[in-house]
């Protein structure tokens, strides 16, 4: 018996040094990767100036999460405080003290469609899947847009990874967001606006940090623990959107209000943003997921 003990022993021991090995592995690696360049060829957007430009761009801001990370007025707050994981988003506006104040438009483009820092290193925590594919006319009028916000002072980032967080994106478990990215994809061409499925996948490119790019919810990757998992929003088995959503309207109420059809409300998703969404974004949105081909619960 004393000698099973003892091997037991041993054997835990050797597991102990294995574990502490892999972390410290883990740990180092997240220094470097947050550390490296990723060379990619930005070309300056011509920024509209026109007032319909203007507006198309505060609707983006305020539609796809731009408000809800950095504020309706670019100023930042608090955007996770929960098991260990803080992140503040910077201050964006033209204010003192902004992480843009010194951008060009080329290093806009570089932050929202490549999840880029202006000297190549990347960003670990900015949704740049979700704007990679929008297109230059969106980009620019996006961009114009909080170019000339009002000057606010503001927040200064703050990411505070776990550290078990930390060294899982050190072995490649969670991405930082240009690893996210196909980066030699071109700018999409435009597609007609209206209640389509063809509109709808462009509106969908927004939903793809959280539910995957084949839209089938799971665990959402670098999230706290407390997070529930991303819905399911193919028609597949465990879909929200076949139970609950398959009609348009009931779709748009949940969009705008948070809530279910029973009245109970849906936890992290960013209505904040989702609220501002007009008939047409939604309704083209729910076209293109109801198309999608059915994908079980959790396979992304």
């Amino acid at each position: 018996m004393s000698k099973l003990f003892k091997w037991l022993g041993i054997a835990v021991g050797l597991a102990a040094i294995v574990v502490i090995a892999i972390a410290a592995t883990g740990w180092l690696q997240a220094g470097r990767k947050l550390e490296r360049r990723i060379d990619v060829s930005v070309a300056a957007l011509a920024l509209p100036t026109e007032a319909a430009a203007l507006e198309r761009g505060r609707y983006l801001f305020n539609s796809r999460g731009c408000a809800e990370c950095h504020g309706a007025n670019g100023g930042g707050h608090k955007v996770i405080d929960s098991g260990g994981l803080l992140v503040v988003a910077p201050h964006i506006s033209p204010g003192p003290g902004s992480v843009t104040a010194a951008y060009r438009v080329e290093d806009w483009v570089r932050a929202i469609r490549h999840g880029l820092k202006t000297d190549g290193r990347p960003l670990m925590i900015m949704p740049s899947e979700d704007y990679n594919r929008l297109t230059d006319t969106d980009l620019g009028a996006l961009i114009a847009y909080a170019r000339q916000l009002p000057a606010v002072s503001g927040e200064t980032a703050v990411i505070q990874l776990p550290p078990p967080v930390r060294v899982l994106y050190g072995l490649g478990l969670i991405q930082d967001a240009a690893a996210k990215i196909d980066h030699s994809l071109a700018p999409p061409a435009p597609v007609p606006e209206g209640p389509t499925v063809a509109h709808g996948r462009y509106v969908a490119q927004m939903c793809i940090g959280c539910h995957g790019e084949g839209y089938g919810g799971g665990k959402i990757p670098g999230g706290p623990p407390d997070w529930p998992a991303a819905a399911n929003l193919t028609p597949g088995a465990g879909s929200a959107m076949a139970a609950r959503y398959a009609g348009v309207d009931a779709f748009v109420a949940m969009m705008r209000s948070g809530t279910r059809p029973d009245g109970s409300p849906i936890a992290v998703m960013p209505f904040q943003s989702l609220a501002q969404m007009n008939d047409v974004d939604l309704r083209g949105l729910h076209a293109f997921l109801q198309s999608l081909p059915p994908r079980a619960q959790g396979s992304r």
